[in-house]
């Protein structure tokens, strides 16, 4: 489980061969990450499977077809989160690092000491956009604004801008979209009663 609280931004080195390989910045697991441990990668919960000062994850097809992750370059930026440890502060909201679809940027619009986006999320998922409801756009845990038809606005503060990779992001780019986790129960729990 996540938070949504992104603690570090990494890089991309290489994706060959069904193998994501990334360095994490400086200091960011002191003692290095034990293997067959989890790391929200842009929200994508991987398995490390080799830690030399770099990290390497298997990247199945499944999540290739359901993730931005395809779109990474070397040098690409990516959004890291350890998962909460039992005894943590929740910070965010619940999130599992189970990516539902990806997004894309439609605008990005200052607006006094913050940066609006407005995302396009498929439109079969719009009914799990609640204003002021939770999202999960690459790891990051955010709150959902105007959300009509697939489309929602959310609120960037500059210190969200500076530890995340939303900065280095443009109109057009694919991000990793995961819904409230809630919400998705209710409706399941209400359509098994109907």
């Amino acid at each position: 489980m996540y938070t949504g609280i992104i603690q570090g931004v990494g890089r991309v080195q290489s994706y060959e061969n069904g193998v994501l390989t990334m360095t994490p910045p400086e200091g960011f697991a002191p003692d290095g990450f034990d293997i067959g441990e989890s790391l929200a990668v842009n929200g994508i919960c991987l398995t490390v499977i080799a830690d030399s000062g770099t990290l390497k994850f298997d990247v199945s097809p499944e999540t290739l077809a359901r993730t931005s992750l395809g779109d990474a370059i070397p040098g690409s930026p990516v959004n890291l989160e350890r998962p909460m440890s039992a005894d943590g502060r929740f910070g965010g909201h619940m999130v599992q690092g189970h990516v539902d679809a990806t997004g894309t940027i439609v605008s990005i619009t200052p607006e006094g000491n913050s940066v609006v986006y407005r995302f396009q999320a498929p439109i079969e998922y719009d009914r799990y956009l609640i204003d002021k409801g939770s999202v999960a756009i690459d790891g990051i845990s955010l709150t959902v604004v105007k959300p009509v038809d697939g489309q929602f606005d959310v609120w960037i503060i500059p210190h969200t801008l500076e530890v995340t990779n939303l900065g280095v992001l443009k109109v057009g780019s694919r991000v990793n979209l995961e819904f409230d986790l809630v919400a998705r129960y209710v409706e399941k729990m209400m359509a098994a009663g109907a």
